[in-house]
């Protein structure tokens, strides 16, 4: 079975949805075109934007190949996220509708 950790990404303080969803879709165009192979790690990303405190998030179900090369990128990309925490495993069935996505690779 697969195993997935859950990535929290988070916008700036302050920033709203709409800025930081074009943020997100410039990141993971990024990973499409130069880590292709970590990107068809990334399993689901939740169906809405949640709030914490003055930031939005998005949560990903990434698998843990790739998490590495991910927390690298998103450094880089200047994306904050949550510390990922590889020794909490979910099985795929977790992310399921209607609050998850599932990417189609």
């Amino acid at each position: 079975m697969d195993e997935y950790v859950c990535v929290t990404l988070k916008s700036h303080s302050g920033e709203g949805a709409d800025a930081f969803n074009k943020r997100l879709i410039v990141f993971w165009s990024h990973m499409i075109r130069d880590q292709p192979d970590a990107y068809l790690h990334v399993y689901a990303e939740t169906t809405r934007f949640e709030s914490d405190a003055d930031r939005v998030t998005r949560r990903y179900f990434v698998g843990t190949g790739a998490v590495e090369i991910l927390q690298a990128e998103l450094a880089v990309a200047g994306i904050d996220f949550d510390p990922i925490d590889v020794d909490d495993l979910y099985p795929k069935y977790e992310a399921t509708p209607p609050e998850w996505f599932q990417i189609p690779h």
